[in-house]
């Protein structure tokens, strides 16, 4: 539609397609495809007090999608999250795309059915109080490592040829907030409240992580080593 309402002929030609573009895109995304999506089976996740995007990017990008089943089972989780920790949001990364199962989003392998959402772990500043921040400007690629003491699942997968496992660090878009550290007893408590939701049929977090959060559910997995680590978020789908 730019090209054809833009004449060859006209000056700044370039500036008034990025314009125009501009102004397609955005009435597209937040007035059109919202109610859209429904036809498709598919939602616009439910920003509150209680939960929001990491970054605007999500929004824009059309990656904020899910069923209404999921969607419901989000705002849940995130409700019953701030009563044990007041102020505190569920902040959300990758969900789906609006239209059409199979779509991939890329650099995912799943989430192309609405069915799927990543979310960020909790962290804490130097006190000890949780925090909103987040480490880096993505919401990906920085990982809490394993412990000389624990299973090392990167190294082991890295070694068998997966060389794509720790990609996601070259995804941060820059790190932040350097002064906040990953809380165990708050991303613990999220994790219990996700797999508690009766239509969750799994969780996906690095294996050292569920050893060391103690999380002993039967819907805790490894996600395979022809995926990417998931010591930067937690993924969660339906069943």
């Amino acid at each position: 539609m730019t090209i054809l309402l833009v004449k060859k002929s006209s000056k700044r030609r370039w500036l008034k397609q990025i314009g125009i573009f501009t102004f397609l895109y955005l009435i597209t995304t937040f007035l059109i495809i919202p109610n859209v999506a429904p036809i498709f089976g598919r939602e616009k996740i439910k920003e509150t007090k209680f939960i929001k995007a990491h970054s605007i990017f999500y929004k824009l990008a059309n990656r904020n999608y899910v069923k209404p089943e999921l969607n419901k089972s989000i705002e849940q989780i995130a409700k019953e999250f701030e009563k044990l920790n007041p102020d505190i949001k569920m902040v959300y990364l990758d969900a789906n795309f609006p239209f059409i199962d199979k779509i991939p989003l890329l650099p995912h392998l799943s989430h192309n059915d609405g069915e799927k959402i990543d979310i960020s772990f909790i962290y804490e500043n130097a006190t000890g109080q949780l925090t909103n921040k987040k480490p880096s400007v993505s919401g990906y690629g920085v990982y809490e490592m394993s412990t000389y003491a624990e299973y090392d699942q990167n190294a082991v997968c890295k070694k068998n040829g997966n060389w794509q496992y720790d990609f996601p660090k070259y995804l941060t878009l820059g790190k932040i907030n350097k002064e906040i550290e990953f809380s165990e007893k708050g991303t613990q408590q999220l994790i219990e409240l996700i797999i508690k939701q009766n239509n969750i049929g799994k969780l996906f977090i690095e294996p050292h992580l569920k050893n060391r959060l103690n999380l002993n559910s039967d819907k805790v997995r490894f996600h395979g080593c022809q995926a990417v680590r998931h010591d930067d978020h937690i993924h969660f789908q339906l069943k």
